[in-house]
């Protein structure tokens, strides 16, 4: 039997908060400045991010596409290593107050519905439509976003978006923490059964 908490399992710090434990601002901010020694031109380019040495993983939600193969998605990180639960990824920006990612959602695919607690979420079509479904305190809204649109999905309310279109979608996600807590999902979704793997 594996230890792993399950997918939907709150996750709190030693001080029984559902905290990210995020540094405070001051530690942030020093993080952000040139280290002693280091040239500038060093650590300009270790702020850079290039398409050309980063890849698509496919794994970082494998265990939702295991269970429903709409659920199959692809996140290629940038800044920070965003909320999907990918524990380290050195190929990234450090984050300092929030992540920045690209997901490829093949068409006709879902992104489950899923709540952050701790940030705010941002969706920013880049290519493709998205049916997006949010729901909070029993109400319901949707809207589809085309190229160039975006959503702001505030902490506390559920999230879904469904590929409607004919062809793999392609969004910018941002989540407003260096270190965003793994969402959780809905009590009846038979995704708060799994069990995944956190130390990816």
């Amino acid at each position: 039997m594996s230890n792993a908490p399950a997918a939907n399992e709150p996750v709190f710090n030693e001080r029984g908060l559902l905290d990210p434990l995020i540094p405070p601002e001051a530690d942030i901010q020093r993080s952000l400045m040139p280290p002693d020694g280091k040239r500038f031109a060093d650590w300009m380019e270790s702020r850079v991010a290039r398409r050309s040495n980063r890849r698509y993983d496919w794994d970082a939600l494998k265990f939702q596409a295991d269970f429903d193969p709409r659920y199959r998605r692809a996140q290629m990180r940038y800044v920070g290593t965003g909320g999907t639960g990918v524990a380290r990824d050195s190929n990234t920006v450090p984050a300092a107050h929030f992540t920045f990612s690209t997901m490829v959602i093949p068409a006709g695919n879902i992104g489950p519905s899923h709540i952050h607690y701790d940030v705010e979420e941002i969706f920013f079509v880049l290519r493709g439509a998205m049916k997006v479904i949010c729901e909070k305190d029993g109400e319901r809204w949707e809207a589809v976003l085309g190229e160039r649109d975006l959503i702001s999905v505030p902490p506390g309310v559920y999230r879904e978006e469904h590929n409607i279109g004919d062809e793999d979608a392609l969004m910018c996600v941002m989540l407003g923490s260096p270190k965003p807590i793994t969402p959780v999902y809905p009590p009846d979704s038979p995704l708060t059964k799994i069990k995944r793997d956190l130390g990816r």
